[in-house]
């Protein structure tokens, strides 16, 4: 099987836990053999795929938890928190991290719709989910093996690295979680814009006006639409992408002070109020107790 001959692929790469470049941008292997509890991340738009083992993800309450037999899809940024509760030596986990580039998957969502038009996505399959699980094909598993065969060579990389992973977007695209991917990226999905803004603006002041004038909806429609993409309010959104950021800044190193600053905090105090009332501890009681391992959560 093409899941067998990755995950050998992987397994002689990698000799200690942690991240692993490929060569090709946006493309990372890992392996964890330590079991960790969920903690506050963000994750980018991207796919993660698992080859052994099982990973878990919580955004919101809903609990998304997958192995070999699905690869998770996050179309755009969320503040989840994620973990790998069973990796252990005798049970490691193995996989593969995709950052997608919204631009490229844009662009293959908008010729597939030229080309086939577009895909029918009931109302109820994406009300309320912002990550899609999707059962691994053919086609995916044929793509991402092909792309990590380069395994950072040159000059095949460089030369092939972006067709390959063109290959492995357009895969996405055509597989389980396609009409999912294709409603995310393509042109009508203006919750992304707003999103966008978001991740690029924590440090300032973001109003829901603004944000709805960044999708191109009057106030009460994009707060709809917001909570049924998300399952969140914008507000919400807001305060737990700045909190999970800000988690993840102090998990890294930097003071707590410094920390509230970047996510757009002016008042210490509130932020470690909220920060207290989202995680039940304080920044620093948390701090302590998460920045030895916060890594191996990916």
């Amino acid at each position: 099987m093409t899941q067998d001959q990755i995950t050998q692929l992987i397994q002689s790469r990698m000799h200690e836990d942690g991240l692993l470049e490929t060569g090709v941008e946006g493309v990372q292997l890992f392996r964890a053999t330590q079991a960790m509890p969920c903690v506050p991340a963000v994750y980018e738009p991207s796919v993660i795929a698992i080859t052994s083992g099982c990973k878990e993800a919580v955004l919101d309450g809903a609990r998304y938890a997958y192995d070999s037999n699905q690869y998770m899809l996050c179309p755009m940024s969320m503040p989840v928190q994620a973990g790998t509760p069973n990796a252990s030596p005798e049970n490691p986990l193995y996989g593969v991290y995709i950052s997608l580039n919204p631009r490229v998957m844009r662009a293959l969502a908008l010729e597939m719709e030229n080309a086939s038009g577009p895909a029918p996505l009931p109302e109820s399959s994406f009300h309320s989910q912002a990550i899609k699980l999707s059962r691994w094909d053919a086609g995916f598993s044929d793509a991402l093996y092909r792309l990590l065969q380069l395994g950072g060579k040159e000059p095949v990389t460089t030369v092939l690295g972006d067709t390959r992973l063109r290959e492995l977007y357009f895969a996405i695209l055509q597989g389980e979680a396609g009409p999912f991917a294709r409603h995310a990226f393509g042109a009508g999905h203006s919750i992304a814009r707003s999103i966008a803004h978001v991740s690029s603006n924590l440090h300032t002041p973001v109003s829901i006006d603004e944000l709805a004038a960044h999708a191109g909806m009057s106030r009460a429609v994009f707060h709809r639409k917001f909570k049924q993409a998300t399952s969140m309010s914008p507000i919400q959104f807001v305060k737990s992408m700045r909190l999970n950021n800000a988690a993840t800044k102090i998990a890294e190193g930097m003071t707590v002070s410094q920390a509230a600053l970047d996510v757009g905090y002016i008042s210490a105090s509130q932020f470690s109020r909220e920060f207290k009332r989202f995680y039940g501890q304080s920044p620093r009681q948390w701090s302590d107790a998460q920045k030895a391992s916060f890594r191996a959560a990916l």
